[in-house]
């Protein structure tokens, strides 16, 4: 270094010292001054509202600002907004704790979410659905349901009734993330894909991110569903909960140790089951179709910086069928935070995380004895640092390590005649990943994220792995003893957006991610069953990886009342997996013989209309779409739909504040049908009738369209912190029999005509359902 050079790069440092030293930072925490529950990204702004930043997902904020005196406004969705002047001459925490809104018909309700697309922010492709949206929205039989609410929103389509599977922007369903407190849920579904394995009551914040995930997230492709659990009342005791017609809820929370630590339990239960022997059939009586979970959390704040959380999930169905037929699935999570304050700018979360999907399948005859499981378990460690470096820097970056354990299947038997029972292998692998980005407020009018996530996949024996060739024939078998490294699979994940803010009201952005799985799921059907399983990369499996390049723009619309967006996206993917004409996937060890793998593409363009003040708010969405993909060996290796494909999409939700005890709510929902695979034709070979198929999803389900209907009656009550309302709903209004599975049959009288059948599921399926609070 020449003496000028280090004479520029002294003045350099001795000006940023002093910057530095006019510069002082704000923090704190904001909580509800209710329960005591921190609140997520509760705004601080300045007065004018062109400086200012937002509470992480503990609460925590960090604000740095040149010296002096400020007002200052924190706010959140629900609740009053409190404007305190303060003044600054040093770092300073301050707390503040928010009460709740209370509304009258006379006053400007808020009741939709404006946290997911802010006109500054870089965030792109991300929903917030706040509890009380959720809780509007009529649907089935009642349930409240999280996965069923976030599929009327653009870009998120449902996989069709019974069945809480999602599609995101071309997706298949196993390429979503879904997160219960930072848990891993692998199946998130109860009663067959009826319903979701999320208790509403409980549930604190739900983000769903479509396209540009955040650098921490990873390993899926197209979506993240982080789902945040409620703290616990850390004030005073509370009981609440909801009887309806098929299931029953309760939860229970209060102070350990007021302000300082808190409880929460939730246990749900379903009971159609109960009622089968009133049928009339004796043969209900041993007959057997619930589910249940149970929901867990304590947190407790050890000192001014440091707190723990300790929070958990167990959910189990069980399907009896007389002694004939038995099974059961369900998951368990686990997950141990440590939240520490380094000090007002630097913000640290440890997770230790355990998860676990299993499901038991029993088949008993006179002779035989069958039994098959199957499971996938993770243990998960994961750190984040969130640095707010100053007032135009907020960085976070950390690791995040995951071990998994996969057992795609054992199939044992006994009796008189048993068989030789089948072990499939089971599969060992680390996931793990390190990453960093950083927000950069470059000017006033542009806004910069830029991040990178380096990921590792490693996989090791013992066990068998496999060289296929192209026609799926076995060319060579490899044997790796226990711990031994088989294959280690490297992908960097560049994440970068934009926001070019043209006024106060107007912004346009600009995104691009790439994304790697090496977890997919084998599934034979587009539905979601408990006996899918999910398989890992292997030395010839490769990971999925997409490139999703986002376009979008903004505007908040004259007074704030109206929201209105328009994004456009684009994905191209490769390693994407299909299986074999006639492939056996699921007593096959050498999985890789039945799969083929090509790339993929995706692009469409979504709209979002909201109203987010008034006694009636709700959202108009619309999407237009294509997914395709191209995979040797399937259509002679020309582009062809994927199942999720679908052209048109439309969702209209409203709700109407009628007045202090009605509320009225409706969405209507319309689609294109899903893309299917059709006989083409028929021929006959030993006097049987064999259908003949040549394209692969080239014909459509017909379009699917339903009205829902609901309206809640506020309840007299008499103790102050006590609700009680009724529920009531109308799922599929005027009828519709949409096609859940279409089959083809020969005509009994004329074997030369083929007839084609529509199953249809639900017509009119009136609910009611009491909740209560207290």
């Amino acid at each position: 270094m020449t003496k000028r050079t280090g004479t520029f790069f002294i003045a350099i440092m001795i000006t940023l010292g002093c910057l530095a030293q006019d510069k002082v930072t704000l923090s704190g925490t904001v909580r509800s001054a209710v329960s005591g529950e921190t609140l997520i990204s509760a705004s601080v702004e300045l007065q004018g509202g062109e400086t200012g930043t937002v509470s992480n997902e503990y609460g925590f904020y960090s604000l740095t600002l040149p010296g002096g005196e400020y007002n200052i406004t924190y706010s959140a969705i629900g609740f009053e907004p409190v404007t305190e002047t303060i003044r600054l001459t040093g770092n300073k925490v301050h707390n503040v704790s928010l009460q709740e809104l209370v509304t009258s018909l006379d006053s400007v309700q808020i009741t939709a979410n404006a946290r997911g697309r802010t006109i500054r922010g870089t965030q792109m492709g991300v929903e917030r659905l706040t509890m009380k949206e959720i809780n509007t929205i009529p649907m089935l039989l009642g349930e409240r349901d999280i996965l069923k609410a976030i599929q009327l929103l653009p870009g998120i389509k449902s996989a069709g009734d019974g069945n809480s599977g999602f599609y995101v922007r071309g997706g298949s369903t196993d390429q979503n993330l879904i997160l219960l407190d930072e848990a891993n849920v692998y199946n998130a579904s109860h009663l067959m894909g009826f319903f979701s394995t999320f208790n509403s009551d409980i549930v604190k914040d739900v983000t769903v991110y479509k396209g540009g995930m955040p650098a921490p997230y990873g390993g899926r492709l197209s979506s993240v569903l982080d789902v945040k659990m409620n703290e616990g009342n850390n004030q005073r005791y509370a009981v609440s909960g909801g009887v309806g017609l098929i299931s029953a809820k309760l939860n229970v929370e209060g102070p350990i140790q007021e302000n300082r630590s808190s409880f929460l339990v939730s246990g749900r239960r379903t009971y159609a089951d109960l009622f089968l022997p009133v049928l009339g059939d004796s043969s209900n009586k041993n007959t057997r179709l619930f589910f249940y979970d149970v929901n867990a959390k304590m947190n407790y704040t050890l000192g001014k910086k440091d707190r723990l959380f300790l929070s958990g999930y167990f959910g189990r169905d069980v399907l009896k069928l007389e002694k004939q037929f038995g099974m059961d699935w369900g998951n368990k999570t686990g997950t141990l935070r440590w939240n520490h304050i380094f000090n007002d700018r630097l913000f640290s979360n440890t997770s230790f995380i355990y998860s676990d999907f299993n499901y038991n399948i029993a088949i008993n005859n006179s002779n035989n004895d069958l039994n098959i499981f199957s499971q996938i378990r993770d243990l998960n460690l994961k750190e984040e640092i969130q640095w707010y470096a100053g007032s135009s820097h907020s960085l976070r970056l950390g690791f995040n390590s995951i071990y998994h354990t996969i057992t795609p299947g054992e199939i044992t038997s006994s009796g008189k005649t048993s068989y030789n029972n089948l072990y499939l292998q089971d599969r060992y692998s680390w996931e793990n990943a390190l990453f960093a980005s950083d927000t950069w407020k470059t000017a006033e009018w542009l806004n910069i994220t830029f991040g990178l996530r380096l990921s590792s996949f490693a996989i090791f024996g013992p066990g068998d792995f496999y060289e296929v060739d192209a026609s799926g024939k076995i060319t060579d078998t490899l044997r790796y003893a226990k711990g031994a490294l088989v294959k280690n699979y490297w992908n960097l994940e560049p994440r970068l957006a934009a926001s070019f803010i043209l006024n106060n009201t107007t912004s346009v952005k600009a995104s691009y991610v790439r994304n790697t799985q090496n977890l997919h799921l084998i599934a034979n059907s587009a539905a979601n069953f408990p006996t899918d399983k999910w398989i890992a990369s292997t030395n010839s499996i490769r990971p999925e990886i997409v490139d999703i390049y986002s376009v979008g723009w903004y505007k908040n619309l004259p007074g704030n009342r109206y929201e209105l967006t328009t994004e456009a996206y684009y994905k191209s993917f490769q390693n994407q997996i299909d299986y074999r004409t006639g492939a056996d996937v699921y007593t096959n060890d050498a999985i890789e013989t039945q799969l083929l793998s090509g790339i993929g593409r995706a692009y469409g363009l979504e709209m979002l209309l909201k109203k987010k003040q008034g006694r009636l708010t709700g959202w108009v969405g619309y999407t237009l779409s294509k997914t395709e993909r191209k995979i040797g060996g399937i259509n002679d290796g020309e582009w062809y739909n994927a199942r999720q494909d679908r052209t048109h999409d439309v969702a209209i939700v409203t709700n109407y504040q009628l007045n202090n005890k009605w509320n009225l709510s409706a969405n209507w929902v319309y689609y294109t049908g899903d893309a299917v695979t059709f006989p083409s034709g028929k021929y006959v070979v030993d006097k049987q009738i064999v259908f003949y198929y040549t394209k692969r999803n080239a014909y459509r389900m017909p379009a699917y369209h339903r009205l829902d209907l609901g309206a809640t009656r506020q309840l007299k009550t008499r103790r102050k912190n006590t609700s009680s309302e009724l529920a009531f709903s109308l799922f599929n209004a005027y009828g519709r029999e949409n096609a859940y599975l279409i089959s083809f049959q020969q005509n009994k009288d004329d074997p030369d005509i083929t007839e084609v059948m529509q199953t249809s599921l639900f017509r009119f399926v009136p609910s009611v359902s009491w909740h209560f609070k207290f």
